[in-house]
């Protein structure tokens, strides 16, 4: 059963840090592309980051780029995202899902095919 799961959210101080892991399971996860998003309070779902199968090719949303680095482990079957200098714009539920390529076209959701259930990210002081 293909499952994406989302963990590592949790409530944090401006200036702070965190680092979210999507654990993927049922498929196989090291050929697709992964790809971060995150949805806050009364907003459009957006684009975060995106990492290739094979590591070789990332990207991120301009308010994240220089804070937040995503990477992978195949191995394991994870994903995560970095998350540095977390700022109160930052608060969202943030979501793991895979793409259906090998690549991702920057952040756009348009070739996600599987979406996790995500996971909160509160900062506040």
């Amino acid at each position: 059963q293909l499952q994406i799961v989302e963990s590592g959210g949790g409530l944090v101080q401006p200036g702070g840090s965190l680092r979210l892991s999507c654990a993927a399971s049922g498929f196989a996860v090291g050929a697709y592309a992964i790809g971060w998003f995150r949805q806050a309070p009364g907003k459009e779902r957006e684009g975060v980051s995106c990492i290739s199968a094979s590591s070789d090719y990332t990207n991120y949303a301009a308010s994240v780029r220089g804070r937040f680095t995503v990477s992978r482990d195949n191995a394991k079957k994870t994903v995560y995202l970095q998350m540095n200098s977390l700022k109160p714009e930052d608060t969202a539920v943030y979501y793991c899902a895979a793409h259906r390529y090998r690549y991702c076209s920057g952040t756009s959701s348009r070739t996600v095919d599987y979406w996790g259930k995500g996971t909160l990210v509160t900062v506040s002081s």
